[in-house]
Formats: C-alpha cells, sequence, structure tokens
C-alpha cells in the first residue's frame, strides 16, 4: 500500500461464515446504507446490504491455526470504492456504492489435493472419521446455491477436482454451470491443476502444471473461464520465481496466505499489505510485475465470528426475548471491523463479490504502490517455528518427483518428433495424460512438500508409477518409429539401486540414450552387469572404451558390478550402443579394491584434466579441491552432520515435524569423525568409496572431461532407537571469506542473494539460528568471495544455507517422532522405500567470472538428464526392409547454449506446445556473451516436421499474446514504459535474458525415408 492510507484504502480479513450469519444478515432486508459505529437495534432491520435470500452454502470443517485443510470461507475486502469505467474481462463485477466502504464477500473453498486422505478420499468424502471432507458435495451444493439468489457468487481453484467432477455431470447441468461461468458468479481463480507448493517445485513443474489447468478451462469455458487472479493462501511462503511465471501468464494481482509473523505484523503497522511484486531482475518491467495482496489472517475468521466445526463462538440468536441474543453485538463486531481505519460515521456496503472485482475495484481508485523486489522465504508463523523443514521432508518422494519430470520431457518430445505413430503402435496405445495429470498432482503445497500423511505419500507414488506406463509405451512406440526398428524395450526404473534384469541377466543388449537437451551430450552411462568382460559399440559400429567396475557394498548384497561407457547422444535425439559379453571373469577385480589402510605419507586423490580431489589418508575425509585449469585451490571439509530434532523446549513447546524445522542444539554432531575408504580407479571413472556408519556412506567420483566432482550419497535408515529424532546433513566448511552471504535458486531460476540473520525489506529479530536461516534450494546454492565460487549442485530439492562464513550445507534426510502439530498429527518416519535415500551433489569451483556458465549449463543437464532405455534379443524392421536408424536427431542444429529448450509437446492433432528460455540472467555472464540476447529462426529449427503457422502465446499458452493486457499499476519507482507487441517473424525469434517465449504452431510431419537393406 501506499505511503499514507489514502482515503480508499482498505482492510481485509478471511472469516469462516456459517449458513446462521448469512441468513441472519439476509433478512436484515434490502440494501441500505449503515453508518459504521453508530448502528443500534432500531436499524438492524434494514443495516446491511448483503446480498439478499437465504446462503445454503455446504458448510466444511476448517483446521486449526496453520493447517491446511478444506474449508467453505468467505473472505471480506474492504475498501472505499471510487467509481470507474469497466474493463475487459471485468464487466461481470457487482456494482459497488460510491462514497461506501464496500465490503466484498467472496465465498470459496480450499481443497487440498491430498494431505490427511488421498485424492479420491477428499473428492468422494470417504473416511471422514479423519477429515469431514468432501469435494464433490462442495460443488454438488453450490450450484443450486447459486441459482437460488443471483447475487450470490463463488470461486474455486483446484481444477484436479473440478474436471473430475465436470466429467460426471449431465448435459444439462453442464449449460447451467456454463451459464453461471458467463455470468461472473462461478469463476475460476488461479486456475492449475493444483494450487502449487512454492518452495520445492521446480518452474518446469508449475508451468506445466499451470498450464494443463488452464487449458482445460480454454477449452471448456473459453474466455469466460480465465482466471486473472492467482490466489495461493496456504503455500508455506512464496517465491519470486512464483510471481514472475503468474505475471507472464497473464494475471493481474495474486493474493497469498502465509508470509512472516514479524514482516505481517510491520506490514499492517505501515499499511504495506498490498504492493507491487517485482520479481524478476533481467525482465524489463512490467513482464514480472504483479500487484500482490497478503492476506491478513491467512483463511481463518475474525474474532467472534467463526462457526466452523473447530470453532467455539456463539451461534447468532435473532431472538431479542432470549436472554442469549446476540445479534446486535454481532454485526456491531463485523461493522467495526470494517470500519477499524474509516472516520467516524463511514457508511458500509457489502456485496458478494471476487477477488477479481476486488482487485478491479483497486486498480480504478489510481493509487501509487510500493515495490517488493525480494521473495517470502523462510515463513515463520510465530517464535521459534519456522517452516524450513519441508523443504527437505521425505527426500525419497521428492527425488521420484524430479526423475518424472525428466521422464515426462523425454515423454512429450517423443510424442512431438514421432507425431501420431506415437500414440498408437507396436506396443499399444501410449498416452503422456495420466504422466502430466500425476506430475500436476504432485506439485500441490502438501505432495512434493513432503507434508502429506505416510499413506498419501504412497498414493503420490502410486499415480506417478500409473502415469509411467502409458509413457514407456509412447516412448517404445516413438523409438521404433524413429528407428526403424521394433526391439523389446525395457525401462530400467531402478537403476538408483543397481538394478536392471535385462543387464544383469543378458550376454548380449542394446541400450538406446535419448538426450532431451537442445545441444549435443557425452554423458557417462551406468549399467549394473554380472561379473565378466564386455565389448561396446556406437552408432557407427565402432569399440567405444568401457570399464566393469565395482560397487560399494552398500549398494547391493548381490549385485557387485557395474558397466562404465561415455555416449555421445545428438541434440534432442538417439544414439543406440550395442554390448556384448565376451567373458565371465573380470581380471580387473582384484585392482579396484584398495585396502582401508594407508601409510601416513599417502596422499589419496582422484583426478582429470581439469580437476582435483584431495583426500585425508587418515580420515579419508575431502579436504581439499583444485581447479587446475583456472590455477584455483581451495581446502574445502566435507562431512556428514546430524542436528537432534527439538521436541519442544523452556523457550518453546515447538517441535521439528514435517513443516518445522527446529533443532534442540545450533551445533550439529558428527555422522562419523573418519570414514572407511576404498579406492576404484579405471581409465573412465576414479572413486572415493566411504563408509562414515552403518547408515551413511558416499561415493566422491570424477569422470574424464568433467569440470565438477560429483558426490554420491546413502542414507538411512536414520536410526532412533535412543528415540532421538535427527535431521541430516552435508556440510562443507572452507576458509573463504563470505560475509555472512550466499546464494540460492529460486524455483531453479533465478538467483536470490541472501544475508545471514537478515531480510531486505524488514528487520528480523531472530529466534531459531539455524533453521531462521535455512532456504529452499531447488537446483544450486553457492557461496563466493569475490574471486572464487563454490557450488554445489541437487538433484532434488533440499534445504541449505550457510551459518558460518565459507560454509555450505544441505539436508539430505530427516526422521522425526513427533508430530509439529500443523495439522499432520503424525510424525515424519518415512517407513517403507523412503528410509533409505540415494542422492548425488556436484560441486563446482571455478571463477566468478565463469561460474554462470558452469552452474547453468550443469543444473540443465541435471534436470534433463539423457534417458536410457534397454532392448534384449532380436529386433525387426519397422519398415518393411528398412535398415536401424542407429542415431537420430530431432534438430537441423544444435541450440545455442544461452538457450533452453523448455517445452516441446503435442497441442492437437497437428498442434505443437513449444517454449523457448534464455537461461542466463542480466551481467551473469561477465566473460563471455551468454547474458546477452539470441536471436533464433525457427522455420527450419526441427527435423521432424515443419511449422506452417507459428503463434505466440503468454507462457500458460491460454490466451495469443497479441491480445493478452493486463491491469497497469502506478508505483512510486517511476513511470513504466508499455511496449506494443512486436509483429512475430518466425525467422527471427530474439530471446532476451531470462525470457520464456511460448508458441503454439500447426506442424506438418516429415515423412520418413528410412533406407533399404540391401539383398
Amino acid at each position: 500500500m501506499a505511503e499514507a492510507l489514502p482515503p480508499s484504502a482498505l482492510i481485509g480479513w478471511l472469516g469462516f461464515w456459517g449458513r446462521s450469519v448469512r441468513r441472519y444478515l439476509a433478512r436484515l432486508g434490502k440494501p441500505a446504507e449503515v453508518a459504521a459505529g453508530t448502528m443500534g437495534v432500531p436499524r438492524l432491520a434494514s443495516g446491511v446490504c448483503a446480498g439478499g435470500g437465504s446462503a445454503g452454502w455446504l458448510w466444511m470443517g476448517s483446521c486449526t491455526l496453520g493447517s491446511p485443510g478444506l474449508p467453505v470461507s468467505f473472505l471480506f475486502w474492504l475498501l472505499l470504492a471510487t467509481p470507474g469505467s469497466w474493463a475487459a474481462g471485468y464487466k461481470t463485477c457487482p456494482t459497488v456504492k460510491p462514497g461506501m466502504l464496500n465490503v466484498h464477500l467472496l465465498p470459496h473453498t480450499h481443497d487440498d489435493v491430498g494431505w490427511l486422505k488421498t485424492v479420491d478420499q477428499y473428492y468422494y468424502g470417504i473416511l471422514n472419521d479423519i477429515q469431514h471432507a468432501s469435494v464433490q458435495n462442495i460443488l454438488d451444493s453450490v450450484i443450486p446455491s447459486l441459482l437460488e439468489d443471483p447475487t450470490r457468487r463463488f470461486i474455486y481453484v483446484e481444477m484436479a477436482f473440478f474436471s473430475r467432477w465436470w466429467k460426471q455431470q449431465t448435459n444439462a447441468k453442464q449449460d447451467i454451470v456454463r451459464k453461471l461461468v458467463r455470468q461472473g458468479r462461478l469463476e475460476f481463480v488461479n486456475g492449475g491443476w493444483v494450487m502449487n507448493d512454492e518452495g520445492a517445485t521446480h518452474y518446469g513443474a508449475i508451468v506445466d502444471q499451470m498450464t494443463l489447468g488452464l487449458r482445460f478451462l480454454q477449452d471448456t469455458f473459453g474466455s469466460n473461464g480465465r482466471p486473472r487472479v492467482a490466489w495461493h493462501i496456504d503455500p508455506f511462503g512464496h517465491s519470486r520465481e512464483q510471481a514472475s511465471l503468474f505475471a507472464q501468464m497473464g494475471f493481474d494481482g495474486f493474493f497469498l496466505g502465509r508470509i512472516d509473523y514479524q514482516d505481517k505484523f510491520l506490514r499492517k503497522e505501515k499499511l504495506k499489505m498490498e504492493e507491487v511484486w517485482r520479481a524478476s531482475a533481467s525482465l524489463k518491467p512490467p513482464i514480472a510485475d504483479l500487484f500482490t495482496g497478503v492476506l491478513p489472517n491467512n483463511y481463518d475468521p475474525p474474532k467472534n465470528l467463526c462457526w466452523d466445526v473447530l470453532c467455539e463462538d456463539r451461534p447468532i440468536m435473532e431472538d431479542p426475548e432470549s436472554p442469549e441474543y446476540n445479534a446486535v453485538a454481532l454485526v456491531s463486531d463485523f461493522l467495526q471491523l470494517a470500519s477499524l481505519q474509516q472516520a467516524e460515521g463511514s457508511k458500509v456496503h457489502v456485496l458478494y463479490s471476487t477477488p477479481t472485482c476486488y482487485l478491479w475495484e483497486l486498480n480504478k481508485a489510481n493509487l501509487t504502490w510500493s515495490v517488493k523486489e525480494d521473495d517470502f522465504f523462510p515463513y515463520a508463523d510465530g517464535p521459534h517455528m519456522f517452516w524450513t523443514g519441508y523443504f527437505s521432508s521425505r527426500p525419497a518422494l521428492k527425488r521420484y518427483e524430479r526423475l518424472s519430470y525428466n521422464f515426462l520431457q523425454v515423454c512429450n518430445q517423443l510424442e512431438t518428433l514421432a507425431g501420431p505413430a506415437a500414440n498408437v503402435g507396436p506396443y499399444g496405445t501410449g498416452d503422456s495424460a495420466p504422466l502430466k495429470e500425476a506430475m500436476a498432482v504432485l506439485q500441490h503445497h502438501d505432495a512434493v512438500t513432503g507434508t502429506a500423511r505416510q499413506n498419501v505419500v504412497n498414493d503420490y507414488a502410486r499415480q506417478l508409477a500409473a502415469g509411467w506406463r502409458p509413457c514407456e509405451v509412447l516412448v517404445s512406440n516413438a523409438l521404433a518409429r524413429l528407428s526403424f526398428y521394433k526391439q523389446n524395450f525395457s525401462f530400467c526404473r531402478e537403476l538408483n539401486i543397481s538394478i536392471c534384469p535385462v543387464s544383469q541377466n543378458s550376454d548380449q543388449f542394446q541400450v538406446t540414450v535419448y538426450n532431451p537437451l537442445g545441444r549435443k551430450v557425452h554423458q557417462m552411462v551406468r549399467l549394473p552387469v554380472s561379473e565378466g568382460i564386455f565389448f561396446v559399440e556406437d552408432p557407427n559400429g565402432k569399440t567405444v572404451p568401457s570399464n566393469v567396475v565395482m560397487l560399494p557394498s552398500s549398494y547391493s548384497k548381490k549385485y557387485r558390478w557395474e558397466l562404465v561407457f561415455s555416449a555421445s547422444v545428438p541434440a534432442l535425439g538417439f544414439s543406440i550402443y550395442s554390448v556384448v559379453k565376451v567373458t565371465v571373469h573380470n581380471s580387473q577385480a582384484q585392482s579396484l579394491q584398495a585396502s582401508p589402510r594407508r601409510p601416513r605419507s599417502y596422499i589419496l586423490a582422484i583426478e582429470n584434466e581439469y580437476i582435483r580431489a584431495t583426500f585425508d589418508s587418515e580420515t579419508g575425509l575431502l579436504m581439499k579441491i583444485e581447479n587446475m585449469e583456472q590455477n584455483l585451490s581451495l581446502p574445502v571439509s566435507q562431512g556428514f552432520f546430524w542436528y537432534k530434532a527439538s521436541t519442544g523446549d523452556e523457550e518453546s513447546t515447538q517441535a521439528s515435524g514435517a513443516y518445522i524445522f527446529r533443532p534442540s542444539h545450533p551445533k550439529p554432531l558428527l555422522v562419523s569423525r573418519w570414514a572407511r575408504i576404498h579406492q576404484v580407479k579405471t581409465a573412465l571413472v576414479q572413486e572415493v568409496h566411504q563408509n562414515f556408519s552403518a547408515w551413511c556412506s558416499q561415493v566422491v567420483r570424477l569422470y574424464p572431461g568433467q569440470h565438477h566432482l560429483e558426490l554420491e550419497w546413502t542414507v538411512g535408515p536414520i536410526p532412533v532407537r535412543d528415540n532421538l529424532g535427527k535431521e541430516v546433513i552435508s556440510r562443507f566448511n572452507t576458509p573463504m571469506k563470505t560475509n555472512g552471504q550466499f546464494y540460492t535458486d529460486s524455483n531453479g531460476r533465478e538467483i536470490l542473494k541472501r544475508r545471514r540473520d537478515h531480510r531486505p525489506t524488514w528487520r528480523l529479530n531472530q529466534t531459531e539460528p539455524v533453521a531462521g536461516n535455512y532456504y529452499p534450494v531447488n537446483t544450486r546454492i553457492y557461496i563466493s568471495d569475490g574471486h572464487m565460487q563454490l557450488t554445489v549442485v541437487t538433484d532434488r530439492s533440499q534445504g541449505g544455507s550457510s551459518l558460518k562464513d565459507g560454509s555450505l550445507e544441505l539436508m539430505v534426510h530427516r526422521r522425526l517422532l513427533v508430530d509439529d502439530e500443523r495439522g499432520l498429527l503424525e510424525p515424519l518416519m518415512d517407513s517403507g522405500t523412503g528410509k533409505i535415500v540415494r542422492g548425488r551433489h556436484l560441486v563446482l569451483l571455478s571463477s566468478v567470472t565463469d561460474a554462470a556458465e558452469r552452474h547453468r549449463l550443469l543444473v540443465e543437464k541435471e534436470v534433463l538428464s539423457p534417458q536410457v532405455v534397454l532392448a534384449q534379443g532380436d529386433g525387426s524392421p519397422y519398415y518393411s526392409r528398412a535398415a536401424p536408424r542407429m542415431q537420430f536427431s530431432g534438430l537441423r542444429q544444435d541450440l545455442p547454449p544461452q538457450v533452453h529448450l523448455l517445452t516441446l509437446a503435442r497441442w492437437g492433432p497437428k498442434m505443437v506446445l513449444l517454449r523457448l528460455e534464455h537461461q542466463f540472467a542480466v551481467k551473469e555472464d561477465s566473460r563471455g556473451n551468454l547474458s546477452s540476447p539470441v536471436t533464433l529462426n525457427l522455420q527450419n529449427l526441427f527435423q521432424a516436421f515443419t511449422i506452417t503457422h507459428l503463434m505466440e502465446t503468454t507462457l500458460a499458452a491460454n490466451q495469443p499474446l497479441s491480445r493478452a493486457s493486463r491491469l497497469k499499476w502506478i508505483t512510486n519507482t517511476g513511470p513504466i514504459h508499455y511496449p506494443a507487441p512486436s509483429k512475430l517473424d518466425p525467422t527471427s525469434v530474439t530471446l532476451q535474458p531470462m525470457e520464456i517465449r511460448t508458441f503454439v504452431a500447426r506442424v506438418q510431419w516429415q515423412e520418413l525415408r528410412p533406407a533399404r537393406r540391401r539383398g
């Protein structure tokens, strides 16, 4: 809000209004003017305009403070509106009363797509003894209630539920709903498949789930169903990148619920509950600018006005003869809240409304707004109550989600490159939709966060697994068509635990490696095999170097060997390698395992042409990393520690749990001061195997040509027989002078500077020196001394920090014995396969001048790794007498390193969805020109199809960019330039730093002309 409170100021709160209060307000008569603060008993009969009629809304149980839930709620926005003209998309808004305090009542429901119950259990209302909640009953009752009174309105968010409900309705009911949507009485806000989390989500997955939901709305309701407002009332903190994405999707405003309690107090005091969020340091305003409002009470009701099943406020007693009569007092309470900052005698007008209509009234007021440029992490709802545990909760699920994102992009790309043949082919019916929907569900703020109950987490994993199967069929169909050869394809889903039956039980097999990036990659392939010697041939029949290496004993009791070879794979394409076992005995076996004891003078190191890592021969711990290419040397001590999880103490009863991170002491304990080590050295890989304890081990690995060190850790089951919950971290200590600063990514995209015990826009009273300095790390965290930079790239979302200069830490696993009292009512034990977790940290030491180039390209390759598909036995030609195609690229030329192919997916029978992004920030690459604009020719970019027509759209592809317009806001940073959209030229498409451009293309697939076999 502006510095001074203007006459048209607003105050807001969320309230849960049951049937009784709405019935009472409706009985008050026709709309009338009421002087706030002066209302007496005689005026009650004609006091407040409530829209008239009995409001028979279904009432759902809400949750206690801080708990996500499924309530039907009413949001009250209060403002002194000013008259103005209608704007496109806002023409259905109710009429406000100029000169009065207009109170917007927003009936809504918050429907968790899984939390205490599974998605299906919530939808159908099963297990109401766990939580009384049924989404289909909400929607079934809302429609007739809207029809009873034309002034009523209702908003809905989660398309995962609404689309299911919609498909179950009759044509007549669907026509009624379409009419309500057209009238603006049933309005969609946000419109994604779910209300996604903002801390543990990758930006690509956010874009995908929003696209899925918004496309359903576009296909079903046309432009009438397009949301204008983003609505995140429950995610546990808010990222800057999320606001940027929403702005690029065309949203006019963003309303959110949870921000730090200290921040909120100051905002209320300084009248800054609403601002314009400038959500990118690279994109020119107003591209990533978004009006943002903070809800004053999350979604909890005002005092004395809660009649939910979990509340104990007295019900409205309307009979004036009863000694319990309280109607006058409650209405007075309501009017007092409505006029807290208005002059005595302000007149109040109450109307059913929506956040879109409230936003429109605000915009017409032509106020000047302050600008926010940081984010809302970390979130705390009280002293010692930092919601930074969920950044790392259930790491196995977080990894499965990231792998599924990778595989979904592979599935989408091959479905596009192969055309319709990918959906119906020799392996059956292939379909990408189930995995798209499962991945969208996983973005929910109680899914990828790891904050659902164990049985719900299991159901999330079930949905992902079910989504993989039809995608595997699709990929098989596509690979057969593109390679001209049908094979018995096999997808080894358990490679992370070194299990793959085809490679382990076959003497001969083929390996297809598909590269989803827009540039050629070299990938080291590792496959579990039986003992022996193998020959590997590339697509041209040439033998490539390979080694069989011994696995650490912690990997598998039965399988002890892995075949290692380097694969070269073209952009957006595949290479097929042939593997043949030639002997059973492996003569290298004895040389691969080294003695755990060495003389004191022994120097233990692994190195290639770029990197050397040196280990302490006494402790077995990493002690130095050298970048030999740039002549950089940095002492680095890395080890595993664990924080003792608090169960409450004298300062606070708050315990660590699925949401909350609260160690009982700021200094963690070492898992072990030394590691038992084994060393592996071959021509293709060098490794140091470290065993810290029965439940913690690590392999430090280096391949030829690699500029980073790979740390593959295995943690679990975390022992808790000592009745201590444990939160395990990997910590890197260096002598770097970092001045209390470190850097983390925002949803895997732009980078934000962090400062220990500091918030950029308000003064922090730090109550938790560890948890209060933890931030979400989606893909990378780094420290710098201005000369060199140490970056750690992650393979999933984790919590991380720098708690002292020169130090970095990432939380890899946590197992807790008590609940943190945020509604889950279950300790975070992570039973089943989630007890043992394996992951990777990629460590880069580089100069600051080329650090961005190193970590940007490394992260891109880590998030979209090549997909390995195996085939056993003989195949058959896809086309009669066609020779197999052993290598293929979907691009005519590689994309420049600045450009990332974010999306390539089928959009219809002859349509393709294409997203290209510039993956470098402004001035980020100081050495080269990677931070400069880059121009592409899209006309002949793809080899598998030709683009015949190209239309640019907003980020979520639900409106043409040429017709998209957003509300304009006045900021205190000065005037903003609004450039006219330029004409699209497919032969010259320019990407500015950090820009994402989205296109819907009409295409014509090329006819495949395979070479014929001779003879």
